[in-house]
């Protein structure tokens, strides 16, 4: 399939294609992240770091559950698959750590910040000529029916995270909002 075909396909399929859908995923993240550094008070800050955290929960395993396989397959370009989980990797650990702290702990905002760095580095690699969403352009993946899956799962995702009651999660103090939300 072409780049032309692929577009051509998204366009008939209801919703957005997968690169767009992951794509708006890291935009309303930058966003929560650019809002985090201007705010002043805790509960503000815990508002957006439960956002944060909860939306690229959600995120890395819709990735890693089905575009990353699907990507994998279409390209067998293991390098970049492999960089992008052990990114993965590297960011959970860093939202289990703000989730198991709050805005009383002197680190809290450094944790956030690193993740913000994390998480701009890695959008840079998967959005880049020749990342990987460049790349998947240029497969034969089927990138709105990924959309559609992507879709799906994040839905189901986003309302298993709103139904934990707060404090449920392990490590958790209390970060839990419902994705999407402003």
């Amino acid at each position: 399939m072409t780049k032309a075909s692929n577009k051509a396909r998204a366009r008939r399929a209801p919703g957005k294609d997968a690169i767009a859908l992951l794509k708006a995923d890291h935009r309303q993240v930058s966003e929560w992240f650019a809002q985090y550094a201007k705010a002043r008070t805790g509960d503000r800050k815990l508002d957006l770091a439960t956002r944060i955290c909860n939306a690229l929960t959600i995120h890395m395993r819709i990735e890693e559950e089905i575009f990353y396989p699907a990507f994998l397959e279409a390209t067998e370009d293991a390098d970049l698959h492999h960089e992008a989980e052990i990114e993965h990797d590297g960011a959970k650990k860093l939202i289990a750590a703000i989730e198991a702290s709050g805005p009383d702990d002197g680190y809290f905002d450094a944790k956030v910040k690193v993740l913000s760095e994390m998480i701009k580095h890695h959008v840079k690699e998967e959005e880049q000529p020749g990342g990987m969403f460049a790349e998947a352009r240029k497969s034969d993946m089927d990138l709105a029916a990924l959309g559609q899956a992507l879709a799906a799962r994040k839905a189901e995702l986003a309302g298993e995270i709103g139904d934990v009651p707060p404090g449920a999660r392990k490590g958790s103090h209390g970060l839990h909002v419902s994705i999407g939300a402003s």
